[in-house]
């Protein structure tokens, strides 16, 4: 049975998720979840994932959730080697991933983004707001990657799921045309890892069903 991954094309989240699936050549059915429409809301959908959000996977005969849950799962089943073997190593890894998923990409959520312009009476625009946070999170991260365990890529010289999680945010960076010109190592990993013919496969310019 092939794997079933329940995502929305703009997902970052979903995003990460499909490039660890290229990455680990692990063919998939996507399953469009239109977050636009409120379909994650819908009760058939809140069986698979009960929080409602995305992405969900099935695979090995369970349904996995949380993005980094499952990048986890298919790097310790499929040998993605993504996450370096020396705790300390592993550490950094997993921290740079975690300033993108747990610390930043949280507050630019586009439902998060929408309260908080409602609840400001619109004194608060969805624009403002997601640079503000981006440009904040990515100018962390980008001094985060100032010590010598950065080489071409995140971590090393090869893919890690610091840079899983980079990609997408840079993605997201740009949609909110948010200036990456003053952060060099970031725009440098993320051009050579917009290289990787499983990466760039996963962007959502090419993905959306």
């Amino acid at each position: 049975m092939a794997a079933v991954l329940y995502d929305y094309w703009r997902s970052s989240s979903s995003y990460r998720v499909r490039i660890a699936l290229n990455l680990a050549k692990i063919p998939f059915e996507g399953r469009t979840i239109n977050l636009l429409e409120g379909e994650q809301r819908a009760a058939d959908y809140l069986i698979v994932n009960p929080q409602g959000f995305v992405p969900a996977l099935l695979i090995d005969g369970e349904t996995f959730t949380q993005s980094l849950a499952i990048i986890e799962y298919l790097n310790e089943t499929r040998g993605l080697e993504i996450l370096p073997a020396a705790p300390k190593e592993r550490a950094r890894v997993r921290a740079l991933s975690y300033a993108i998923s747990m610390d930043l990409h949280p507050v630019c959520n586009i439902s998060v983004a929408k309260h908080a312009v409602e609840a400001s009476g619109g004194q608060i625009a969805t624009e403002r707001w997601m640079r503000h946070f981006i440009e904040k999170g990515l100018a962390a991260f980008e001094e985060m990657l100032a010590q010598k365990s950065t080489g071409p890529l995140c971590h090393g010289d090869t893919v890690s799921m610091a840079d899983i999680c980079l990609v997408p945010q840079v993605y997201n960076a740009r949609r909110w045309s948010v200036d990456l010109s003053g952060w060099r190592r970031i725009t440098e990993i993320v051009g050579l890892l917009e290289e990787i013919p499983e990466i760039a496969a996963a962007h959502p310019d090419y993905y959306k069903p």
